[in-house]
């Protein structure tokens, strides 16, 4: 292994009591947060590599493939695409990281980079153009070790339940291969149906995708709405055979159009090759969201809807690197009239799932906490949940909103806590950042003399928003 020179060395700011403030903070972390296991309930971890048990050659291609956070802030600094998502060697593109690393300070890049490299290799200096090589050979060192395959970093990390984001027209067979290995963590498949839902505006891929789901299920073409919804309701009660218990939608808005006679025109224009007209299109989407909605109830799912992001804002990195490159922001939809719609026709007829709101745009935290209120019965504890800060609310103000937002309009000791929404395997420590923020903030309240200095009582509190709520919630 190389060495710096010492002056360029310097220790993290990452301690024991990294980001607590006060003593009742320190205690209801560490006696109460920092141990308890954690439920992954959505991700995007590729299953076929949790199979395979890989095993990674270097820090850069478990870091930086693929993470386009870091690519963003690297283009933000002015590095060339070839260090990102280009042709330049693994030690290169880890070059630029590392240099690029002190400008993303008060990013939550910056936290979160020092964080994984602490609890997974044990590096505790500040990662910078000076220290890059030393790092890049310690971490990609390490990673040779049989203990840091992917099955080996998810089991540091006391992680019990993934669930991964599928496609009905994934075939699961790496999920089999899983629960057949004996692993010790319970990996799921999430039903995420969006492609069945919105290529109806591309009609080829719209045909495409029909073929392939049709060749999952009878086999026969799919020609009609109603012979969509059934192969999609086959596939929909595989996943539930795998253990699935949880759908996903990743949307702009919620869809509440209920037209059936609207949606079969849709389908018979796309199938036939003719883009369908706007309001054809949303009735398509919104009947078949809803139907969709009724499965998860049925089965007792819970369904989770992750809106408001304005993707592909960039047709020329669009165009040349595809996307999910890096390019999407925060969207300014109109959320609460639909998504009360929607919500209440299921509701209506008692066949509202369980429903985990996400919000991206934090205008909406007010609106969607509210939202979840109106459609607690009683029948299970937070029943209606507003999700974890997403995406780009990943982050210690963004949490830190959500939380209050939560407290404030519903119950935050009924939540069900941090996700990683992550691929990448060295995500985990999210889970501990999001722990400490929320230990300092009830710490903050018991010190202003806002909540009462029991920490038996607040630390079981913590201990439920942790790991316990979620277990209960979901079922595992």
């Amino acid at each position: 292994m190389s060495t710096v020179s010492p002056s360029t060395v310097q220790k993290t700011f990452i301690d024991d009591n990294f980001l607590l403030k006060t003593e009742a903070a320190k205690e209801l972390y560490h006696d109460y947060a920092k141990d308890m296991p954690i439920i992954d309930y959505h991700c995007h971890l590729p299953p076929d590599e949790i199979a395979q048990d890989k095993q990674f050659d270097n820090i850069t291609q478990i870091w930086l493939y693929g993470d386009h956070y870091k690519w963003r802030a690297m283009r933000a600094n002015g590095v060339d695409e070839r260090y990102a998502t280009g042709n330049a060697s693994d030690w290169e593109k880890f070059e630029q990281w590392a240099a690029t690393v002190p400008y993303t300070m008060r990013n939550p890049l910056y936290h979160w980079t020092h964080l994984e490299l602490l609890r997974y290799f044990d590096v505790d200096i500040l990662l910078n153009k000076d220290t890059a090589r030393e790092i890049y050979e310690t971490c990609s060192e390490q990673l040779k070790r049989p203990e840091y395959s992917v099955r080996g970093l998810l089991k540091k990390m006391n992680v019990k339940v993934i669930c991964t984001t599928d496609d009905p027209i994934d075939s699961l067979a790496y999920h089999q291969r899983i629960a057949e290995s004996g692993f010790g963590i319970d990996v799921f498949p999430t039903f995420r149906p969006d492609k069945a839902m919105l290529l109806i505006d591309t009609p080829e891929q719209f045909k495409e995708y029909l073929s392939k789901l049709s060749a999952l299920t009878s086999g026969e073409s799919i020609h009609s709405y109603a012979a969509l919804l059934a192969a999609l309701e086959k596939r929909h009660d595989f996943f539930a055979s795998m253990g699935g218990k949880l759908s996903d939608h990743g949307l702009s808005h919620i869809y509440a159009s209920l037209d059936r006679a609207a949606a079969d025109r849709a389908f018979a224009k796309a199938v036939a090759g003719e883009c369908p007209s706007e309001s054809d299109s949303l009735a398509f989407k919104s009947v078949l969201l809803h139907d969709l909605a009724k499965l998860d109830h049925a089965k007792g799912w819970t369904q989770q809807f992750h809106l408001g992001a304005l993707r592909n804002n960039n047709s020329r990195a669009l165009r040349e690197l595809g996307p999910d490159t890096g390019w999407d922001s925060i969207g300014d939809y109109s959320q609460a009239e639909a998504l009360s719609s929607f919500l209440n026709t299921l509701d209506s007829t008692n066949q509202l799932a369980k429903t985990i709101l996400y919000n991206l745009n934090p205008a909406d935290n007010e609106v969607l906490a509210t939202m979840t209120g109106n459609y607690n019965d009683g029948t299970i504890a937070g029943k209606m949940q507003f999700g974890s800060g997403w995406w780009f609310l990943d982050q210690k103000d963004g949490m830190e909103k959500q939380i209050n937002a939560l407290s404030n309009m519903g119950l935050l000791s009924r939540f069900v806590g941090m996700l990683t929404d992550s691929r990448s395997f060295l995500s985990y420590p999210r889970h501990e950042y999001f722990r400490r923020i929320l230990c300092n903030l009830i710490g903050n309240d018991i010190e202003n003399g806002e909540l009462p200095n029991d920490i038996p009582w607040l630390g079981k509190i913590v201990s439920d928003i942790s790991y316990n709520n979620a277990k209960g919630y979901f079922g595992f």
